[in-house]
């Protein structure tokens, strides 16, 4: 039999962090002590309560039934209470949140609400890959905006060709962003709402680092601005604000009309996510927060022990004011491939090079802050002994 796969799966590059995990483990199986700041997985565990919370409530015979398609409402309304004491937004929850499995997975298939085959969607680039696979699978085409340093690592709207911005039909934008760091103002913001207005463009913004800052830095939502809800979407996820990424739970909140679409497409792709874990998540919402700003004192001190020994090697990273990455540019007449490869094959040290990301990222890796203090430690001292 001839089996052949479809062009939309012939046109996805490969999935960059299933790359790392084959070449990381062909080293480890060769016997090397491998530290690994690659994908951005918390080795911090979950909050206890929120533990607990799922124990009881897998207990529950209720639980085990199908859940709705939209997420249970208890856990939609904790959604919606979140988003005013964080954000001063208000919320309808039964028109303005939805349950997804992961945000990742609300992000994959948004594409499929609203593009037909052609359509144009807005993509950064370095960024996430799933806003270009999306894309792909929902068979439109991605128009490349690249973050530069120059610009803050925000992109450049008015470099947008006008024919290109009258074909758009989605925007993605990610702040605090994977995988340079950088945050956005309420100024970008704003000019994001006045450029969706224009082109009747609908932004997705990926939120899922809002929570992860430091030095008394607090990340806005798109939502907080005047006319963002009229145009757009945003994606949270409680996999690194409460370090739950194999739980898959998160939501996306904003226009209704661009959530019911969403709506309409789990519901003919999925069946929903696990009530007991949507119960976790009321929990972890509602819960006491102390567990979130203790996680950003541990990362915010594994930033400073992994900047400062970068510095100490001779490269110049950014600081970031939040997410758990650190983008840091290679050495002088490197490939970001090159510098990951003799990091791996030298020194056992795993990182993401930034041309994964995309073009843009070339000259640059990207450390997650997901490694001990000590183990960060020893791969600043394995780097020394490499690059010196």
């Amino acid at each position: 039999m001839n089996i052949e796969v479809s062009e939309r799966l012939k046109a996805l590059p490969p999935y960059l962090f299933r790359e790392l995990d084959r070449l990381r483990d062909e080293v480890k199986a060769s016997g090397v002590d491998i530290i690994d700041f690659g994908v951005g997985d918390p080795d911090l565990p979950t909050p206890r309560h929120i533990v607990e919370a799922i124990k009881k409530a897998v207990e529950n015979p209720s639980t085990h039934r199908y859940p709705s398609y939209s997420g249970m409402n208890d856990f939609r309304d904790a959604v919606a209470r979140w988003y005013e004491r964080r954000f001063g937004v208000k919320l309808d929850p039964p028109t303005e949140v939805i349950t997804l499995i992961g945000s990742k997975e609300g992000i994959a298939h948004i594409p499929l609400a609203f593009l037909n085959p052609g359509d144009v969607s807005l993509v950064p680039s370095p960024a996430y890959p799933v806003y270009h696979t999306g894309t792909i699978l929902a068979s439109g085409i991605s128009y490349f905006m690249p973050l530069e340093k120059k610009n803050g690592f925000l992109p450049n709207l008015n470099a947008i060709p006008e024919d290109v911005a009258q074909k758009a039909k989605l925007m993605f934008l990610n702040y605090p962003n994977n995988p340079t760091s950088a945050v956005a103002d309420r100024e970008f913001f704003e000019k994001v709402v006045a450029f969706a207005k224009k082109y009747d463009v609908i932004v997705c913004h990926d939120a899922a680092y809002s929570e992860l800052a430091f030095d008394g830095y607090k990340p806005m939502s798109f939502m907080e601005v005047d006319g963002a809800k009229e145009i757009g979407i945003e994606f949270h996820s409680l996999s690194k604000t409460y370090n739950m990424t194999g739980w898959r739970l998160g939501f996306a909140v904003g226009n209704a009309e661009v959530v019911r679409a969403l709506g309409q497409v789990k519901s003919n792709v999925d069946s929903g996510a696990f009530n007991a874990v949507q119960i976790a998540g009321i929990a972890a919402l509602e819960g006491n927060q102390d567990c979130v700003v203790e996680m950003c004192r541990i990362y915010q001190e594994r930033r400073d022990i992994l900047v400062a020994g970068l510095r100490e090697v001779g490269l110049n990273p950014q600081i970031p004011k939040a997410t758990f990455y650190v983008w840091c540019p290679v050495p002088d007449g490197m490939s970001s491939t090159e510098f990951s490869m003799r990091l791996l094959k030298e020194a056992g040290i795993v990182v993401t090079p930034g041309n994964g990301f995309g073009d843009p990222g070339e000259g640059y890796v990207r450390f997650a802050l997901t490694v001990s203090k000590e183990r960060t430690e020893e791969a600043i001292e394995r780097m020394k002994k490499l690059i010196s």
